[in-house]
């Protein structure tokens, strides 16, 4: 199969590519790196990503930015930079892969355990990531041509507890290699709607 991976170049994502890519043809999307780049918050630019790579079998997103500060001082502003980037930025790719996906192909989106497990400064985060599910759940009973859509819900990864660690206490982190695998169960198997939780 031809795979596109949009955040081949972050953690989940490289893990991603090397898991897919050991059966599949896989072209890496970043916002500055791979093969290709793409901002997926503006949908011409998912257009055009997609006009260049033609047709493909599965998409993969695993990328989208997220604001993390208390409630209480919370902007916004603040909240649009999840909603921009993580919720429309990967519905403007289930969108526009709608017609580039050979019949039966997939779209796998990413949401994260605080869609279910809330953190402090988190908020953001939570209703993003909920928001993200609900989307796969709709998205999925109306899909023409057998096309599927999953999302997976990875916890903090090992990779990123440096930098997210303090956000997470009390979590355990598992390794992006193991978060792969949910990725490949949705690319390579044959269900739809689904919340794949790697934690």
């Amino acid at each position: 199969m031809k795979v596109i991976v949009i955040g081949a170049t972050g953690a989940v994502g490289k893990a991603v590519v090397a898991e897919l890519g050991q059966r599949h043809e896989v072209v890496t999307v970043g916002a500055r790196g791979g093969q290709h780049q793409v901002d997926f918050a503006d949908i011409a630019s998912v257009r055009g990503l997609f006009a260049k790579v033609g047709k493909v079998d599965a998409v993969v997103v695993a990328a989208g930015a997220l604001h993390f500060a208390p409630l209480a001082t919370f902007t916004p502003e603040q909240f649009y930079v999840g909603l921009n980037s993580k919720l429309m930025g990967q519905v403007n790719v289930a969108l526009v892969a709608q017609e580039y996906l050979n019949d039966g192909g997939s779209i796998t989106l990413t949401s994260g355990i605080v869609a279910e497990e809330p953190i402090r400064n988190g908020v953001s985060a939570s209703m993003v990531n909920s928001a993200v599910e609900g989307f796969v759940r709709g998205a999925a009973v109306e899909l023409p041509r057998g096309l599927r859509i999953n999302v997976v819900s990875p916890t903090v990864l090992q990779e990123s507890m440096e930098s997210y660690g303090p956000f997470f206490v009390g979590f355990e982190p598992i390794a992006a290699s193991r978060a792969a695998l949910s990725y490949a169960r949705s690319v390579d198997g044959v269900q739809t709607g689904q919340v794949y939780r790697a934690w």
